[in-house]
C-alpha cells in the first residue's frame, strides 16, 4: 500500500474522530449554556414570586379563604411559564408545568438541579419561605421542563455526526492528493536509487536537496551506506589481492628451499651408508633450509597482516615500553649481543602495537645479524627521544650498529622485498616489514652513517607523537597498502631518506 493511500486512510479515520470529539465538547458547552439560561430564568421567577408565596402562607395561617384564593391566583400569574409548588404547614399548593407529585424531589435544591420523572427531565430550584408570624414557614419549588434543551442538544448531536460523516471522504481525498505531492521527492529518490548497482557501476547516488528533512536525511543515509559498501568492497578486494600475492610469493620463494630440502632427503634416503661427516653436512643443510622456510613464512604472514590491518586496531602505545621489550627479547635470542637502550618516558604513539613491535624487533635483529664487526659480537645502541621540531612533534628512534655499513647508493634498495646479501641467513623481508610499518604509521626512516665516525650504520625512525585524544579520525592510516603485490613498492606516505 502506498504511503499516500495510508495517509489518506489515516486522515479519513482521524478527521471524523476529531470532529466527533470536538462535537462532544461542543454539546457539553451548549448544554451548559442552555442550563445556565434556564437556571437564570428560574432564579428570576423565584425572586418575583417569593413575596406572593409569603403572602399566601400568611393568608393560609390566618384562615382567610377569600384572601387565600386571591393570593393563589396572583402567585400563579407571577410564575408565568414556570411550575410552582408551595409546601407549608397547612398543605401544598401547586400549579403550572411540573413533575408528577409522586416524583421524588431533593431535600434541598438551593441551586438548580436536574431530575427525571416519567421520562421527562426537569430543572428544579427550591427557595425557603419564612414569615415573621407563627405558621408562615414553607418551601417554594420552581420547575422548568428540560425538553427544549434536550431538543436543541439532539439537533446539535445530529449535526456533529453529519459533519463527521461528510468530512471523511473529502478529507481523505485531500490528504491523498497532498501526500502524493509531498512524497514526489521520495519517489524520485527511490527511482534514482533503484537504478544503482554497486557491483557493475561506480555511479553513486546524486541527490539534490529537496528541503524536506526526512527525504534529505534518507538520501544522506543511502549515500553513507553506499560509501561504506565501496569501502568494504575495496577492503575485500585488497584482502583478495593480498591472499593471491601471498600465495604467489610464497610459492615462488619457497620453491628453491623446498627443492633443496627434497634433494637432501633423497640423498639421505638413497645413501643409507653415507659417511657421518657428509650426513651431518646434509642434515645441517636441511636445518638451514627449514629455518629459512619458517622465517620466510613468518615474515610473509607479518606483511599480510600489515596490509590488512583495520583502523580499530590502532590505539595509544608507550614507545619506551615497546623498545625495552624488544631489546630484552633480542638478548634472549642472541645471548652474546650487547644492547644499550636509552629511552625517555611518556612518549606515546598512536599506532598498531603488534606492528610497531614487529618493526622494532626486525630493526634490532637486522643490527644483530648484519651490524656486527667481523669476528665480534653484536654491539647495538638504541636511543628513544622526543624530536626537537615542536611544529611537528615526533618520537625519534635510532638504532646504531658496528657493522660494515651500507653504501649511500645501496641504502634505498635495502627496503625492497627479498633484498639481501649473498651470505645473509635472513629472508630479505625484515627491512621491508620495517618500511611497511613506518608507512602505515605515517612515519619516516633515514639510513645514515654513525655520527661518531666509527664504522657502522644508523637507522633513524620518526613517528608522529600523540595519544589517542590528539588523533582525529581523518589522520588515521587510510593508505594504499600493497607490500605483497607484484609492484612491491612502498605505498604513498612512506618516506625513506638515504643520503
Amino acid at each position: 500500500m502506498r504511503l499516500s493511500t495510508r495517509v489518506a486512510l489515516a486522515v479519513g479515520v482521524v478527521v471524523p474522530l476529531l470532529v466527533l470529539a470536538s462535537g462532544a465538547l461542543l454539546v457539553r458547552l451548549v448544554a451548559a449554556d442552555l442550563h445556565a439560561q434556564q437556571d437564570t430564568h428560574l432564579r428570576e421567577r423565584a425572586t418575583a414570586v417569593a413575596a406572593d408565596a409569603k403572602a399566601l402562607l400568611r393568608a393560609t395561617a390566618a384562615d382567610r379563604p377569600a384572601a387565600e384564593q386571591a393570593r393563589t391566583r396572583r402567585l400563579f400569574s407571577s410564575a408565568l411559564d414556570v411550575g410552582i409548588r408551595l409546601t407549608g404547614p397547612e398543605g401544598t399548593v401547586s400549579g403550572g408545568p411540573q413533575p408528577d407529585p409522586s416524583a421524588t424531589l431533593p431535600a434541598r435544591a438551593p441551586s438548580p438541579v436536574t431530575i427525571r420523572a416519567g421520562g421527562t427531565r426537569w430543572r428544579v430550584l427550591s427557595v425557603p419561605v419564612n414569615g415573621g408570624r407563627k405558621g408562615v414557614r414553607g418551601t417554594l419549588w420552581l420547575f422548568s421542563p428540560d425538553a427544549a434543551t434536550e431538543t436543541q442538544l439532539r439537533q446539535v448531536r445530529r449535526r456533529v455526526v453529519t459533519v463527521a460523516l461528510l468530512a471523511a471522504p473529502p478529507s481523505g481525498l485531500l490528504a491523498w492528493a497532498a501526500a502524493g505531492r509531498a512524497v514526489r521527492p521520495l519517489r524520485r529518490l527511490q527511482q534514482r536509487a533503484s537504478g544503482l548497482d554497486p557491483r557493475v557501476s561506480a555511479v553513486r547516488l546524486d541527490h539534490t536537496p529537496a528541503r524536506i528533512t526526512e527525504v534529505d536525511d534518507l538520501a544522506r543515509t543511502l549515500q553513507t551506506v553506499l560509501a561504506r559498501y565501496d569501502e568494504q568492497a575495496a577492503r575485500t578486494g585488497e584482502a583478495l589481492a593480498t591472499a593471491r600475492s601471498f600465495a604467489a610469493v610464497a610459492s615462488h620463494e619457497l620453491r628453491n628451499p623446498l627443492m633443496s630440502m627434497g634433494t637432501n632427503l633423497d640423498i639421505l634416503a638413497g645413501h643409507p651408508d653415507l659417511p657421518d661427516a657428509e650426513r651431518r653436512e646434509v642434515v645441517d643443510d636441511l636445518r638451514d633450509e627449514h629455518a629459512r622456510v619458517l622465517g620466510l613464512l613468518v615474515m610473509l604472514r607479518a606483511l599480510a597482516q600489515g596490509d590488512l590491518v583495520e583502523e580499530d586496531a590502532f590505539g595509544p602505545v608507550d614507545a619506551a615500553e615497546l623498545v625495552d621489550a624488544s631489546a630484552a627479547d633480542l638478548t634472549r635470542r642472541h645471548p652474546g649481543a650487547r644492547v644499550t637502550v636509552t629511552t625517555a618516558p611518556g612518549l606515546l604513539v598512536h599506532g598498531w602495537e603488534q606492528g610497531l613491535r614487529s618493526m622494532t624487533d626486525n630493526l634490532l635483529t637486522n643490527a644483530a645479524v648484519h651490524g656486527r664487526a667481523p669476528g665480534g659480537a653484536p654491539d647495538i645502541e638504541v636511543t628513544l627521544r622526543r624530536g626537537r621540531d615542536e611544529r611537528a612533534p615526533a618520537v625519534v628512534l635510532t638504532v646504531d650498529d658496528h657493522g660494515p655499513g651500507i653504501p649511500p647508493e645501496a641504502r634505498a634498495a635495502v627496503f625492497a622485498r627479498f633484498h639481501r646479501r649473498a651470505d645473509s641467513p635472513g629472508s630479505g623481508l625484515g627491512l621491508t616489514l620495517v618500511a611497511q610499518q613506518i608507512a602505515l604509521h605515517r612515519g619516516a626512516i633515514t639510513v645514515l652513517d654513525r655520527p661518531d665516525g666509527a664504522p657502522g650504520t644508523r637507522f633513524e625512525i620518526r613517528l608522529p607523537l600523540g595519544g589517542v585524544r590528539d588523533t582525529e579520525p581523518a589522520t588515521l592510516p587510510l593508505l594504499r597498502r600493497d607490500w605483497l603485490s607484484e609492484r612491491g613498492g612502498g605505498p604513498q606516505g612512506f618516506h625513506k631518506d638515504a643520503p
